[in-house]
Order: C-alpha cells, then sequence, then structure tokens
C-alpha cells in the first residue's frame, strides 16, 4: 500500500555539499540506473514503431521547442490529453527516450503529448519552465486538430519533470494569452519531484551546470509560491514519490503538501520499493497504484 508521507520528512535539508551530492545524486543511489535508460530506450524504440504518432512538432522556434504527439488508431471525440514531461535534472535526456509512457494511455483512448525542452547551461531553469508553458499553451490551441479536448489536459512529469508540472499548475496563462483559460491543466502529477530548489545551489555535482541564483529558485520553486486556488478552477497536484528514494526526495515530496496545503495536494504519497527510476515503470503498469492515479487524472 502507498504511504502517506511523514511528518519527520519535513525536517531541514542538509547544508554540507557532499552530503546533498549523496543525496540528490540518483545515479549513484541506484547503480543499475543505466539498464532502467536502456530499457525506457527499447520500449521507447518500439512505442514509436507501434502507436499512430507525429513526431518532432514544433511548438516554439526556441531550441529543442519540439514536441512527440502519439493518438489511438480510432480516435473518440474529446479525448483526455496527456502532457508528459522528461526528467534529467534540466541538463539530460530527451523526450526520445520516454515515448515509452504513452502505450498503456493512448490504449485507453488518450491523446498523449510528450514534450522537449531546452536543457541546462545552455538555458536557466526558469526559461525551461516558461519552454514548458509554451509546449502546453501549443497543446491547448491545436490539439482539437488531432482528437484530443482542450478542456481535457493533464499534466505529469518525472523528476525535473514533476518540478515542471507543479509549475504549470500555478501557471498564469493570461501571460501567454487571452485566449488561453486560467484553469488549462486540470490535474497534474509530480514523480519524483523538487519543489524548493534552495539545496541545488549548494550541490556540486548540479550548480556547475544549472548555475542557479537566488533569483532563479524564488521564480522556480512552487513550495515558496502562495499555494493555487482550487476555488479558481485550478486543479490538483498528485504527488508521488518512490519509497526507497533518498530523505530529500521523501522531503521534497511532503513539502509541497505542506506548502499548498491537502485541498490543493490531496494526494502525498511514497511508493512502497521504488526507486528514482522504477517508479517512472511503474505508471505504465497496469494495476500499479500510480498506474491508477495518472489514469483517474486523465477522466477527471
Amino acid at each position: 500500500m502507498p504511504a502517506q508521507q511523514p511528518a519527520h520528512v519535513l525536517t531541514t535539508a542538509p547544508t554540507d555539499p557532499a552530503e546533498l551530492d549523496r543525496a540528490y545524486n540518483n545515479r549513484a543511489l541506484v547503480p543499475a540506473f543505466a539498464e532502467h535508460f536502456a530499457r525506457w530506450q527499447s520500449e521507447s524504440m518500439r512505442a514509436r514503431q507501434a502507436l499512430r504518432g507525429f513526431l518532432d512538432v514544433a511548438y516554439g522556434r526556441g531550441p529543442n521547442e519540439t514536441l512527440d504527439l502519439f493518438v489511438p488508431d480510432e480516435p473518440i471525440k474529446a479525448a483526455p490529453v496527456m502532457v508528459f514531461i522528461h526528467g534529467g535534472y534540466w541538463r539530460s535526456l530527451d523526450k526520445a527516450d520516454h515515448r515509452f509512457v504513452a502505450p498503456p494511455f493512448v490504449a485507453q483512448g488518450a491523446c498523449v503529448v510528450v514534450i522537449n525542452y531546452a536543457l541546462c547551461p545552455a538555458v536557466t531553469v526558469p526559461e525551461i519552465a516558461l519552454q514548458t508553458a509554451r509546449a502546453v499553451a501549443w497543446v491547448a490551441r491545436h490539439i482539437g486538430n488531432f482528437g484530443g479536448d482542450p478542456d481535457r489536459i493533464s499534466v505529469v512529469g518525472h523528476s525535473a519533470g514533476g518540478h515542471l508540472a507543479a509549475m504549470l499548475l500555478a501557471c498564469d496563462w493570461s501571460v501567454l494569452g487571452a485566449d488561453l483559460p486560467p484553469r488549462l491543466v486540470r490535474q497534474a502529477v509530480s514523480i519524483s519531484g523538487l519543489f524548493d530548489l534552495t539545496p541545488l545551489q549548494n550541490t556540486p555535482f548540479l550548480q556547475s551546470s544549472l548555475q542557479l541564483t537566488a533569483t532563479h529558485v524564488r521564480q522556480a520553486s512552487p513550495a515558496l509560491w502562495p499555494a493555487p486556488s482550487v476555488a479558481d478552477g485550478r486543479g490538483h497536484l498528485l504527488a508521488v514519490v518512490g519509497g526507497d528514494e533518498s530523505p530529500e526526495f521523501l522531503r521534497q515530496n511532503a513539502l509541497i503538501q505542506h506548502a499548498w496545503g491537502p485541498e490543493v495536494v490531496p494526494v502525498c504519497e511514497s511508493l512502497p520499493g521504488l526507486n528514482h527510476f522504477s517508479v517512472l515503470e511503474a505508471m505504465t503498469q497496469t494495476g500499479h497504484r500510480l498506474y491508477g492515479l495518472v489514469s483517474a487524472a486523465l477522466r477527471a
């Protein structure tokens, strides 16, 4: 059974750089990480071959502003839409490695969009957040051409993508266009997300490429923002993390519910037996708790 986050995970983050490196370096914590990546790549190749898709569609003119769009063979009218945002600490990986998330949800009749974005240090984390907002705005404006319902957009993200999913739930869409509704994102699911970037400023193996400033942290830490208002029609954030992840990832997951409240974050769970990489794979496994959460978000 999933576990609600225990109160002790809200303790203060470490300050020692070496301890922060140990807490946030998931590849070091999961020595078999390369096996997960190889599986993602091979399953993504199969998904590309098996699904009806539109690849490398431009949603903007900036670097890496492209997306892949997968639709059912027999589209239903006004299909739910899942936008997936990959992880990689804002500095690595690609949408092509994550097409494997699409098949189980396309099989449910959903349109699945897997987006790319530019990577640090060529851009900053706030700039990446703006790119992903432009991607979702593109989806809202164009998904109807592919059978999707622009009023049924959910965002799912893993790791850095989980952080970006939370930012999108709180996004002020009017900045990107008067035609965009304030409740554009109906539901968001964050898988192993990070919500306060303050510790990452002092994490050597990350800061060398992220180059976070105090301004970046304020701009891109959802846990430091006012909670989005459910009363205004905003959707919910569902926050999950692998039960075998580091104490810092457990703390970060609990932090967003503490900051935004259970009305906005009704699900805040650790999923037993899963590490930072296997937790994403669980999302695609029929019958798993995480698969059920994402499926319910699409139906909402």
